[in-house]
């Protein structure tokens, strides 16, 4: 278990949306430090927050904020883009690309960035944000980003258990975001959902689902697909 009080937090996508609610909920629960990382720096308006340059799909950026960031103990990986790439047959392969690269090789790299510093610091926690759509396949790419960052996830817990670094997977539906801003449906408020993932993070959990969505979805991961994808029995 890990606690975040005197913690020292690194959030990739500080800025705004869930990343933000992060910080916020990190500092509430007596993190002593918590970079919040961007593109443009300059857009952390976060109070208490130390603004961060960051651009995950770059490794000289990944090991410049390494380098600034020596201290981190808690990594949340956070940052993710959707281009709205939904068909495997018809969107074009540069923004099939770029959705891994963000979403999948981005996390790759900031981890094997600040792990070397997580485990000189005495250990610590890794939290990677995935998705409902780890688990089922309706949104072409970004559906496929996310489920291999769970792959990665499951995978790095097993190799970090004996470096003193835990690993959680956040899931979750649709959040009140910029991201989630032309949906109609229900949606979760990013204060609840940063709660409950550091809930997690506290009680050393490996997964945490945060709505009914993402609990309904997994449960059903056991079952026929065509529970999962009614449109193969239409």
């Amino acid at each position: 278990m890990t606690s975040i009080k005197n913690s020292v937090a690194l959030v990739t996508g500080g800025s705004r949306g869930l990343g933000r609610a992060l910080v916020e909920e990190l500092y509430a629960r007596g993190a002593a430090k918590v970079y919040a990382t961007a593109r443009d720096p300059r857009s952390v308006t976060h109070p208490d927050a130390v603004p961060l340059a960051l651009e995950v799909t770059d490794p000289a950026s990944v090991a410049a904020a390494a380098a600034r960031a020596e201290d981190v103990t808690v990594l949340v990986n956070n940052a993710g883009i959707s281009v709205g790439a939904h068909s495997f047959l018809d969107a074009g392969l540069e923004d099939v690309r770029r959705e891994f690269e963000t979403n999948f090789y981005g996390p790759l790299l900031v981890t094997r960035a600040f792990v070397p510093a997580i485990e000189r610091n005495g250990g610590g926690h890794l939290l990677n944000v995935h998705s409902v759509l780890s688990w089922i396949g309706i949104a072409g790419s970004y559906s496929a980003t996310k489920a291999a960052l769970w792959s990665q996830t499951n995978s790095l817990r097993l190799e970090l258990r004996d470096r003193g670094i835990g690993v959680t997977g956040l899931h979750v539906g649709y959040v009140d975001t910029d991201m989630a801003a032309h949906v109609d449906g229900p949606k979760s408020a990013p204060r609840d959902v940063a709660a409950l993932a550091l809930d997690g993070v506290e009680a050393g959990a490996y997964e945490v689902l945060a709505d009914d969505i993402s609990r309904q979805v997994k449960a059903g991961l056991s079952g026929d697909l065509a529970a999962l994808y009614p449109q193969l029995s239409a």
